[in-house]
């Protein structure tokens, strides 16, 4: 998969220092993967959420942070719409951002 992008990731973890390790985990493993179904994701992160519109919701650092992506499983591309904390996840409608 390409993960676009990486800079937005790098930005969060500068700010959140403690999300740094886990986002390079979790870039690492997406970069590497090539996941075709949801299913896929949820094997490899069961406590993922599978959204509507190839949107997955991905827990960082027990669920303190927040990863929203949208999928183009048949490209291979991951497009990072939104990280931040639980509390700014709440305030926004990940169907749509």
């Amino acid at each position: 998969m390409r993960v676009i992008a990486k800079k937005i990731l790098r930005d969060f973890w500068e700010k959140k220092t403690d999300s740094e390790e886990q986002l390079k985990t979790w870039y690492k493993e997406s970069s590497k993967s090539s996941w075709k179904t949801p299913g896929e994701i949820l094997s490899e992160y069961p406590k993922a959420s599978i959204l509507k519109g190839g949107r997955v919701v991905f827990n960082i650092c027990g669920n303190k942070y927040r990863l929203i992506v949208q999928i183009n499983y048949i490209r291979q591309w991951v497009f990072i719409r939104f990280i931040g904390t639980h509390n700014e996840y709440d305030k926004i409608d990940a169907d749509k951002i």
